[in-house]
């Protein structure tokens, strides 16, 4: 069995996301930065196994792609051409920054912490997993 693992792509900072072993909860893993994602995932790769990608799909609020699509079909390319093996699902991310500022809120995490985008971007791609197991799960 391996894990789902959820990615917040973003130009400067990537969140990641993955399921346990039994995929019943998400968990944020780590923030990294964009230029960094492939060598982390294929360190990832050798510890643990993947059987899937989830990448957030950024869209607008009329269900258009947003200016930020083109980025990360250009990183979907790149996963693909790096882990031809493990599948991709692609998933709605609108929202996710701001629920994950909210759940911090929520956490009491103070002011000061509250401002680290690491950090929201870690929360994010916990959302966006999170929604895609409560969706592959709600439609069975």
């Amino acid at each position: 069995m391996g894990r789902i693992l959820a990615i917040d792509f973003g130009t400067k900072r990537v969140g990641i996301a993955v399921t346990d072993e039994s995929k019943i909860i998400a968990n944020g893993l780590v923030t990294i930065q964009n230029k960094d994602i492939i060598t982390f995932l294929k360190e990832y790769l050798l510890k643990e196994k993947v059987e899937c990608f989830v990448v957030g799909k950024p869209k607008q609020m009329n269900n258009k792609e947003s200016e930020s699509a083109k980025n990360v079909d250009i990183f979907i390319k790149l996963l693909i051409k790096n882990f031809p093996n493990i599948p991709i699902e692609r998933i709605d991310e609108r929202f996710t920054s701001k629920m994950a500022f909210q759940t911090m809120i929520d956490s009491g995490i103070n002011k000061k912490h509250r401002q680290d985008k690491s950090l929201i971007d870690k929360i994010s791609a916990t959302i966006i997993l999170q929604s895609y197991m409560e969706s592959k799960y709600n439609s069975k």
